[in-house]
């Protein structure tokens, strides 16, 4: 005989044809029904008449009465064509009541009661009973104990297995017909009840039987419960509310009388023999189900007869509630009997261990799914959901059979999905007791087991908020374990394939992680993030086992509440951690944190000790022991924690002595059993009159424990030696047998652990610690629904991201196949949105740089065609498109991971594979400000073309030239036709690289948040590596420009941020330009680089002028070697520069490296023209010359124009710009622009840049070109008489005379006698000009100088150059010109001076130094000049009147009248 086996997708019986579906309506209709009756009416009578019974009775002779079922059939065959009416206005006992006598007879044969059975299933289907029929209750309640007390005699097994069939039929057909919702409960049991006879007597019938027989059980329950959701609420409070009182909790072992009953109805028919033998489902006993429904519920009221009364009255009402609880409770108690039959030796264990739990599991998962939420209205449904089949679950869940396993876990997600805010501790205990132990190999499951408990594992994690759950309720409860914790850990641990091959396991687990994380991120989509907590911080002392929610509902309430229950936890056990090493030590600390009193008192210690996990139970069992007074109180508060309601006195102390060591000691195990004993008096004094009973009993049965189990104990105490010892304990009195007897075999059977248990493994479910576990379930904290918002995720990832982002890089590098390849991708991907979203900057780089070990780019590559290569590995061209993803996504929270990358983007740069625009700053000519300079637009940056002019060759240029070069062929050296696969490599490659965006990274790096575009500058410089003196390898120079051109890059792009990223490329610019000796690409780059930078920045950033300009020092420090080849490029820069940005420069320091690096350039032979055209820019019209740059740019000018370096013209060209700059110094002095002379006061005096001027001017004037020279002494003219609006001080002229006019007359005159004609040419032109610009402005100014008291020494300076120059040998031989102009020159000085009485002989009285001093120097001159300058009194008197009007110019003295007095 094969195993029964619950398949439900095999049909009962074929269902009649659809012809039977329409439900008659007109008169037609009604004849049709009348044929059809009659019709079966003849089908019954034509089987009865083959049996020789029947067949003789029609063949008698009309004296001979009839049978009555043939007489009935006869008597409805007459009158079935007379009605005429609607058949629902004709009561359906008239037409089923033949049929139905046919199958309850015992006298038919098992072919009639199947044709009888036939038509009622016929007119079931047609509906002809529905709930407008006439008298259909009683005819429905007729049909069902009808067919349920069935008799028919076996004539064989086949048509008994075919009657059998139709029974289920007709049971099933009489649910679902549309008359079933007047079923009566007690009804509804029934045919349940007959069900399972039919299918308990299927297990020696065929397999068809069997599985039909088990299909029409699981139809009937799913009919029965998808009822659930409809049951009236009034019909709910009345059936729950005779049993409010829960009935007691005993353990693991349960009653299994209900189900055994049923088994035993029956038993005595089930065999078929080949003699004659009548099959009935009736019984002398009462009906099973609804005996053990009406008795169950007589005990859950109290009182028997009431209560039962009650329920009998309940039963005959139509179904709903009360006979659902009586099928669950069935179903649940065939669990207890699967357990109890299993274990015995003559049934057949294998059978029976799977098969019925089996069937059980299968049964009440239809019922969860169709009843759903609405188990919550029905708290007695509730109640064997919660306790009853819960604790069957934990039972069969450790089951070996893998099928089992399944459907207990099938179950449970189901409840979890329904019901799961009422089972808050059950599900925990679940996860604890259960899938963490079958899920890992190290608890001795199998890998089935472990399979199966891991894909329950995952399906949980499919649950969107599960985890969510499992961790605000159960990880943030100091009660509770960290289930969300462990799974995490569990499923981490098992992706890790360990000395192994990757495993359908290890995916499975990978899986699962990564639907957690996929769950987290689907939240951060939805928008809010949480809600926005500061750090928890406890400030006082608070009981933290009292810590409670205003409101478990609202997130505003509940997630700070969690977050505070967690940080409470994670205390405690850094806490416990500390006791364990030092008690004293550890209650300090958890002083400290406010998490117990600063003063102890017993309570606070005494919750420590009990809601603390991993604490030491040998040092809390010594501390409970201990006599201290203190100790005492803390061990009384500690029992106090307790719920022993209603626990038998065994478990009870189970669950005490489970959370310490007890200690050896006599005194201290007596204190501890004395606090143990109050403690469970007072909450179960049902038996135990007083404490002290209960004290010795306690004691007792610690004796009897260490008798049974010790095994050094040889001779064991008996049941009658444990009576014994226990007589007149109980207040003087016995306690009852069978209460000491029911001790003493639960002793015997399960010992008292006394000692901690040993090892790291999993505790078991034990029956005490499902009491325990049900009493916590009454006083739990509500269970928190969380909903689709992130408010706990940063805290929950903040757990699991180390382990997660190692289990997947793991998973990642065993696996061969890209959807696994695909799904480590999905994976690492959301773990990046997770740590970006909620900030985790550690977590987001540690995910970087896992997954650029995997891009293969970072591998020392030797290999000849790396290219190829990583076009053939899928694995690597997948890890290099998510980096670049995660980094063009994420980019704003990468910190140290941007180095992994760039180490990524130089390997992809040296194999020649980055885009042709990496490097680019992606800023247009659009952005640059709409300034022209002489109406031609500016181009402030350095143009493309000049750049790739300057940049270093390489072996390709971008995507395109690669790939080119692998399909070029070299002319010299012939080489091999690459191969489609080499081409479908490279290909693959290029995709890759192109959907990596990598460009992106730089050019928008605008976007990137502060810190991390810093520690992308930071990447860029590091990677670079240091500048070495020396030359370096060409590869490393190529890596460092590369660094610098995308250093440079994001440079410009965060122009608005430029303060954030100066100082560290400024530095590293310095760093090349001062290690380079010889020209290179980098110091090329570097140089270039910066002036770009100057140039697009100073337009936006004036506050950092100064800083950019000042960086441009770096160019003048320059090595001269390399400074050379690189000059008018430069110069060429700087002049873009200072037109595009010359009114942004402002201060002395800009303005002088600026000019300095143009002055470089006047003595260059290419850069000086590019020089001089941006100094003409400055200077021309003193458009952009300030007080600033003013002697900055003389000296520049200056520099031009002695340079010799291009034509004389752009000498004449640089002093008419030094001549005509005396008119912004005029401009200044005027004070036409208040905002200029606010400038010129801060910056030097103007008279000082006059000085300078002129000092400037007159080093020029001994330039070797006569050109230069001559030019250059009448622009001095000009600045020393040209200056009369500028009001220069008395001082400054004297300055000028002794360090400009007097030094230059020297240097001239020195020059004209100690050099040849050929160095200077016509020298006696340029001493003739030198000495008219002497006179000229010793005349303009005499008057002022007069008045110094120093007029003599300077007047005497005059006439001793006049002296020399008078003397002076030109070529050999004294100058005629000079010889008469320099009297002249004197002639008309002289006049002046006395015109203007400056010399006029004094008093005698005393001497007179200045003429006397004058006159001796004169008469070295012209010795005749006194006697012409002061001839008589009359021409004195004719020259005072007019001398004030004289014009003094080339040496002759203009009258007013137009005569010219000259010398003879």
């Amino acid at each position: 005989m094969g195993r029964l086996k619950l398949q439900s997708d095999i049909k009962a019986i074929e269902e009649e044809p659809e012809e039977y579906e329409v439900t008659p309506s007109n008169n037609a209709s009604l004849s049709s029904l009348a044929c059809m009756i009659n019709s079966e009416i003849g089908a019954v009578l034509a089987i009865m008449r083959r049996n020789v019974r029947w067949g003789g009775r029609y063949m008698s002779g009309d004296d001979q009465l009839e049978h009555s079922l043939i007489q009935s059939l006869k008597t409805l065959r007459k009158q079935v064509f007379t009605w005429q009416n609607q058949w629902h206005s004709i009561s359906p006992v008239l037409y089923l009541q033949p049929f139905l006598d046919v199958i309850k007879s015992d006298e038919t044969g098992a072919p009639i009661t199947c044709i009888a059975l036939s038509t009622v299933y016929k007119m079931l289907k047609l509906d002809m009973l529905d709930l407008s029929t006439t008298n259909v209750e009683d005819a429905i309640h007729l049909v069902v104990d009808a067919v349920t007390s069935c008799r028919f005699e076996v004539t064989d097994p086949a048509s008994e297995e075919v009657v059998l069939a139709k029974i289920l039929q007709v049971l099933l057909a009489c649910m679902k017909s549309k008359a079933s919702v007047v079923l009566s409960n007690q009804h509804v049991c029934t045919i349940v009840n007959t069900c399972f006879r039919v299918i308990h007597q299927a297990g020696t019938k065929g397999e068809l039987f069997q599985r039909i027989a088990h299909h029409t059980m699981h139809e009937l329950v799913r009919c029965i419960f998808a009822h659930l959701p409809e049951v009236d609420n009034s019909e709910c409070a009345k059936v729950n509310g005779g049993s409010s009182v829960k009935p007691e909790v005993g353990g693991l072992d349960g009653d299994y009388s209900s189900a055994a009953k049923l088994l035993d109805n029956g038993n005595g028919n089930s065999d078929y023999d080949s003699q004659l033998s009548s099959v009935s489902f009736t019984s002398n006993a009462p009906n099973s189900l609804i005996a053990c429904a009406t008795n169950d519920n007589a005990n859950r009221a109290g009182d028997g007869k009431e209560a039962g009364a009650y329920d009998l009255h309940l039963m005959r009402e139509p179904y709903g509630i009360l006979c659902m609880v009586e099928i669950f409770h069935f179903l649940c108690s065939l669990l207890n009997v699967a357990e109890h039959m299993g274990m015995d030796p003559r049934s057949n264990t294998l059978a029976f261990d799977e098969d019925v739990p089996l069937f059980a599991l299968d049964l009440i998962n239809s019922a969860i799914q169709l009843g759903g939420a609405s188990f919550l209205k029905h708290p007695r449904l509730l109640n064997l959901i919660q306790d009853e089949l819960f604790r069957n679950l934990m039972q069969f869940g450790l089951s070996t059979s893998p099928l089992i396993l399944s459907m207990v876990c099938s179950i449970v997600l189901n409840l979890y999905n329904h019901l799961h805010t009422e089972l808050k501790l059950q599900l925990e205990a679940f996860f604890s007791f259960v899938i963490l132990r079958l899920a890992q190999s190290r608890y001795g499951a199998s890998y089935q087991q472990q399979e199966v408990a891991m894909e329950a594992l995952v399906d949980f994690c499919r649950q969107k908020t599960f985890m969510v759950e499992m961790y605000a309720n159960l990880d943030c409860d100091i009660t509770c374990g960290n289930v969300f914790e462990d799974l995490a850990n569990l499923l981490s641990k098992s992706a890790f394939p360990v000395n192994c091959p990757l495993s359908s396991m290890h995916i499975l687990a990978l899986d699962g992680l990564i639907a957690v994380i996929q769950g987290m991120g689907e939240r951060i989509s939805n928008g809010s993030l949480g809600l926005e907590q500061a750090p928890v911080n406890l400030e006082e002392y608070t009981p933290f086992w009292m810590v409670n929610c205003d409101n478990y509902s609202d997130p505003n309430h509940w997630v700070p509440f969690v977050r505070r229950r967690k940080y409470i936890k994670r205390r405690l056990m850094i806490g416990a951690d500390h006791f364990n090493r030092d008690p004293k030590k550890g209650l300090e600390f958890l002083q400290g944190t406010h998490l117990l009193p600063e003063k102890l008192d017993p309570q606070s210690v005494a919750c420590f000790f009990r809601y603390t996990a991993g604490l030491d139970k040998n040092l809390v069992g010594d501390f409970l022991g201990n006599h201290d007074e203190f100790c005492v109180q803390v061990l009384h508060e500690f029992a106090g924690t307790f719920d022993f309601q209603d626990m038998n006195l065994d478990t009870a102390l189970r669950l005490f002595l489970a959370t310490f060591r007890l200690p050896g000691e006599s005194q201290k195990i007596q204190r501890v059993l004395e606090a143990f004993s109050e403690r469970y008096h007072e909450q179960s004094s049902q038996i135990l009159v007083n404490k002290d009973a209960a004290l010795l009993l306690s004691y007792s049965l610690i004796m009897l424990n260490t008798d049974q189990h010790n095994v050094q104990v040889k001779k064991k105490m008996t049941e009658d030696d444990f009576i014994r010892n226990n007589r007149r304990i109980n207040g003087g009195n016995d306690l009852p047998r069978e209460f000491l007897s029911e001790l003493y075999h639960s002793i015997c059977r399960n010992e008292i652990r006394t000692t901690p248990e040993q090892g790291a493994g999993l505790p078991e479910m034990t029956p005490s610690r499902w009491v325990d576990l049900m009493h916590k379930s009454k006083k739990t904290a509500p269970y928190i629904l969380a909903d689709s918002r992130a408010y706990l995720d940063h805290d929950m990832f903040a757990i699991m991201s180390g382990p997660t982002i190692a289990a997947i890089s793991v998973v990642f590098d065993h696996a061969e196949h890209e959807d696994v390849f695909q799904t480590c991708i999905d994976g690492f991907l959301a773990v990046a949105k997770i740590s970006a979203c909620h900030h985790l900057e550690d977590v987001l780089d540690d995910l970087v740089v896992s997954l650029c070990k995997f891009t293969t780019l970072l591998n020392p590559s030797s290999v000849e065609e790396p290219v190829l290569v990583f076009g053939d590995d899928a694995k690597a061209r997948m890890a290099t498109v998510t980096v670049f993803s995660i980094a063009n996504r994420y980019g704003d929270y990468i910190r140290t991971g941007w180095r992994n990358i760039l180490d990524c983007i130089l390997r992809l740069h040296k194999l020649g594979l980055l885009p042709a625009r990496v490097a680019s700053d992606a800023a247009d000519d659009s952005e640059l400000p709409a300034e022209s300079v002489q109406g031609k637009p500016l181009t402030n940056s350095i143009s493309s073309a000049h750049l790739a002019s300057m940049g270093t060759p390489r072996r390709s240029s971008g995507l395109m030239g690669r790939f080119s070069q692998l399909l070029s062929l070299d002319t010299e050296e012939p080489r091999s036709q690459p191969t489609e696969q080499q081409l479908a490599a490279h290909q693959r490659t290029l995709q890759t690289i192109q959907k990596c965006h990598i460009d992106s990274i730089f050019t928008e790096s605008k976007f990137l948040q502060a810190e991390s575009l810093l520690q992308l500058a930071r990447a860029l410089i590091w990677a670079a590596g240091r500048p070495q003196k020396g030359t370096g390898s060409p590869e490393d120079e190529d890596t460092a420009v590369f660094c610098l051109e995308l250093l440079i890059a994001i440079t410009l792009n965060n122009r608005d941020r430029i303060v954030l990223l100066w100082q560290g490329v400024y530095e590293h610019i310095a760093n090349i330009v001062q290690s380079t000796v010889m020209p290179c690409a980098l110091v090329e780059k570097a140089v270039f680089g910066l002036l770009r930078i100057c140039q697009r920045l100073l337009p936006y950033k004036e506050n950092l002028a100064d800083e950019l300009l000042r960086s441009l020092q770096l160019v003048l420090k320059l090595d001269a070697r390399v400074a050379d080849p690189y000059c008018e490029q430069i110069t060429q820069e700087v002049s873009r520069l200072v037109k595009a940005n010359a009114t942004h420069i402002r201060s002395q320091m800009g303005w002088r490296t600026i000019i300095s690096l143009l002055s470089v350039t006047a003595r260059h032979p290419e850069a000086s023209e590019a020089g001089f055209d941006a100094l003409l820019f400055i200077m021309s019209d003193g458009a952009h010359v300030l007080p600033a740059n003013f002697i900055l740019c003389m000296d520049a000018a200056r520099q031009f124009s002695e340079s010799r370096i291009g034509q004389v013209e752009r000498s004449i060209h640089a002093l008419d710009l030094m001549a005509g700059s005396v008119a912004c110094l005029v401009q200044w002095a005027t004070g036409k622009e208040e905002a200029v002379k606010e400038d010129a006061k801060m910056s030097q005096d103007i008279g000082e840049m006059w000085l300078r001027l002129v000092q400037a001017l007159r080093k020029v004037c001994l330039d070797q070109r006569e050109e230069v020279r001559n030019h250059a002494l009448s622009s001095l003219q000009k600045c020393l008489t040209g200056v009369d609006e500028v009001h220069l001080a008395h001082n400054l002229w004297l300055q000028c005379f002794d360090l400009v006019i007097f030094t230059m007359l020297d240097d001239l005159l020195e020059i004209a006698q100690g050099h040849s004609q050929k160095e200077y040419r016509n020298m006696e032109g340029t001493l003739i000009l030198a000495m008219k610009l002497l006179t000229e402005v010793f005349l303009q100014l005499l008057y002022e100088l007069s008045q110094l008291t120093t007029f003599c020494k300077l007047w005497l300076g005059v006439l001793s150059r006049m002296e020399k120059y008078m003397k002076v040998k030109v070529r050999g031989k004294r100058s005629e010109k000079l010889q008469e102009l320099v009297p002249q020159l004197l002639k008309n000085t002289l006049v002046a001076m006395r015109t203007r009485g400056v010399l006029v002989q004094r008093s005698a009285l005393g001497g007179d130094s200045l003429w006397e001093l004058t006159w001796l120097h004169v008469k070295n001159i012209a010795p005749a000049l006194q006697s012409e300058v002061f001839p008589s009194e009359g021409l004195e008197q004719t020259y005072h009147g007019g001398i004030d009007g004289a014009d003094i110019s080339g040496g002759t003295i203009s009258a007013p009248d137009g005569t010219v007095a000259s010398e003879g």
